[in-house]
């Protein structure tokens, strides 16, 4: 049964997460004056098995805003491209809770 619910929890945050980043990138993309700065991060994923990581590195495309450039399986660590380097930090800890943690309990894996 947990994992049917992470896999519930899953769906549902990418469903959240794809309307809550559509309109923030939109305003960021929109909005007079300088555009946003983009960068690069990289985001550690522990020891998920090579299924999981592809999951989580399309999910993470599919979200607007953030894009999996490179999957590293051997230091287990994908380097993604952000349109809003200043919100990095928050963008990331986003993506470890509504990404990272369900896909964790679906396949196994420690941080």
């Amino acid at each position: 049964m947990r994992k049917l619910q992470a896999l519930l929890l899953l769906i549902l945050n990418l469903f959240r997460d794809l309307v809550s980043s559509g309109w923030t990138t939109a305003r960021l993309i929109l909005r007079p004056g300088e555009p946003p700065r983009s960068g690069f991060a990289r985001l550690s994923y522990g020891d998920l098995p090579a299924p999981a990581v592809n999951l989580l590195g399309g999910l993470i495309t599919l979200t607007p805003g953030t894009t999996t450039l490179d999957i590293d399986l051997e230091r287990g660590e994908m380097l993604l491209h952000l349109l809003d380097q200043e919100s990095a930090e928050a963008t990331l800890a986003a993506i470890r809770r509504d990404f990272l943690a369900p896909i964790r309990t679906l396949y196994g894996g420690h941080p």
